[in-house]
């Protein structure tokens, strides 16, 4: 079933959802690397599916022109008349470009057109305050909104850590992920000192993880000492079920409910829930 596009107020399919009423709007939260691979998309789909079933009312947000996310809850990217990228630019409201999603959750889908959003972001001022402003209208309408950022530390990434209350970083369990983590704190550290001081890093979510592996293993006992960062838990298990889910526009919750994988973002959405 096609996703429906809707103008005004959240998904109301879940059952008892949660109040944001008593902290004042929604828990936003970044998912970013700037390395591509590493499972941001799964996670925020998987995330955003489980606290939907945890009871939360659920926003996720694609941020990256590749429409990944938009295309793994089955809307067509080609198909989309508006998407994030009006938002940004000033041509749509937030909730005129909502799309409900049968994981339960709301979509601000993306489209290959949000590539030049940053290059019409650049001389604008307060550029990465684009998205916070654009988000101050789901402050009533949803308990957490999730952020799918693009594989680069531009403008777009920028507009995410900007408008985040807290980022969580996926990392493989590889050893060259380090790196790409290294400077993606680095970033943030700057955030923290002149865009949003608020920001909190809650932690790595280890993702692609083999147990079997002897070197994926070591990986995961040494990132979060390495730097000084919780490791959220548990770690997120390669399968190929994470693959076989986009084709049918659902998330591994759906398409796999007694996986192994689906389980681990249940476990981690739930210890998510605490903070929210």
């Amino acid at each position: 079933m096609a996703p429906r596009t809707r103008t005004s107020g959240p998904s109301t399919a879940r059952q008892g959802p949660a109040s944001s009423s008593d902290g004042g709007g929604p828990t936003v939260i970044a998912l970013a690397n700037q390395k591509g691979g590493v499972a941001k998309t799964t996670s925020v789909a998987s995330i955003g599916a489980a606290l939907a079933e945890l009871g939360q009312r659920v926003l996720l947000v694609d941020l990256d022109p590749q429409a990944c996310l938009t295309f793994s809850l089955g809307v067509d990217p080609d198909t989309v008349e508006r998407s994030i990228h009006d938002v940004l630019t000033g041509s749509a409201e937030l909730g005129d470009v909502v799309v409900t999603c049968e994981e339960g959750v709301d979509l601000v889908p993306s489209a290959i057109d949000l590539a030049g959003a940053e290059a019409m972001l650049l001389p604008r001022p307060g550029r990465e305050y684009v998205l916070r402003s654009a988000l101050e209208g789901a402050d009533t309408a949803y308990d957490v909104v999730l952020l799918d950022c693009s594989p680069s530390l531009g403008v777009l990434t920028l507009n995410a850590l900007t408008a985040a209350d807290a980022l969580i970083i996926p990392m493989p369990c590889e050893m060259l992920s380090h790196r790409g983590v290294g400077q993606l704190l680095d970033t943030v550290a700057d955030v923290q000192k002149i865009l949003n001081r608020d920001l909190e890093v809650w932690g790595i979510l280890p993702t692609l993880f083999d147990g079997r592996s002897n070197h994926a293993r070591e990986v995961l006992a040494d990132v979060g000492e390495r730097y000084d960062l919780p490791v959220l838990e548990p770690p997120i298990p390669k399968t190929v079920r994470f693959a076989e889910a986009p084709a049918v526009g659902r998330s591994i919750l759906a398409t796999a409910r007694t996986s192994k994988g689906a389980q681990a973002y249940r476990d981690v959405a739930t210890a998510l829930l605490a903070r929210l």
